[in-house]
């Protein structure tokens, strides 16, 4: 009865193993990181966030290692990773999820289940990569930002709305704020245009318009 219980606290690896299991975590790693490559659609990529899904998924391994069966070193773990704070903000949604990802197979790998981390790697990573070149999940109506500074207390009010209506199927306020002094203010919009051909002229009639002093119309990123 009690030989069970006690298997519990007893763990044993051999070298050859924690090379077999380290090597393992490492190419799940780095084909995580390839696949982060294929499916980022920002401007441009962190290669130190690359190298850091390769090595996070070797060290989750060790860790994995260490505590084996052992209740006590797992608490001990927990107690000193509670020490450290990572104070880095993590904005991209898809850059948490290759986080957990990095981790999820350096857990497989250090207990020992290769064909688990290898097939999760492939399998997830086509999930990834489909999503990203078919563009399944993207909305189908592309909307702008428009943003632009206007002086206050000029005649009319708000002259631009009649561009808005002239050139925009739909328009939706996001953002006012103060800029400078003297009735400044910046404001952003997000526009559907009624030609996506027409920007020049939509971003050229607002130019013109009095008290607007710059126009600044782009894809968000963040929207998108």
């Amino acid at each position: 009865m009690f030989n069970g219980f006690e298997n519990l606290f007893v763990y044993s690896i051999n070298p050859g193993q924690v090379v077999v299991n380290m090597v393992v975590a490492f190419i799940c790693g780095l084909l995580i990181s390839i696949i982060y490559r294929w499916t980022y659609s920002g401007p441009t990529y962190s290669v130190t966030y690359l190298n850091s899904l390769i090595v996070l998924s070797m060290i989750t391994s060790i860790v994995i290692m260490v505590i084996g069966n052992n209740l006590a070193r797992a608490f001990g773990l927990v107690g000193a990773m509670s020490i450290i704070r990572f104070r880095t903000a993590i904005k991209d949604t898809q850059d948490i999820v290759f986080i957990f990802f990095s981790l999820a197979v350096g857990m497989a790998s250090g207990v020992g289940m290769h064909l688990i981390a290898l097939f999760g790697v492939l399998l997830i990573g086509a999930v990834f990569i489909v999503l990203s070149k078919t563009q399944f999940v993207y909305p189908l109506r592309k909307e702008l930002l428009v943003q632009f500074s206007y002086k206050s207390g000029i005649e009319g009010e708000t002259p631009y709305l009649t561009v808005f209506k002239k050139y925009c199927k739909s328009s939706s306020l996001i953002n006012v704020k103060a800029i400078g002094g003297k009735g400044n203010i910046e404001i952003s919009y997000y526009v559907h245009l009624h030609h996506k051909d027409q920007s020049k002229e939509f971003v050229s009639e607002l130019k013109n318009i009095p008290g607007i002093d710059y126009v600044n119309l782009l894809f968000d990123e963040e929207k998108f």
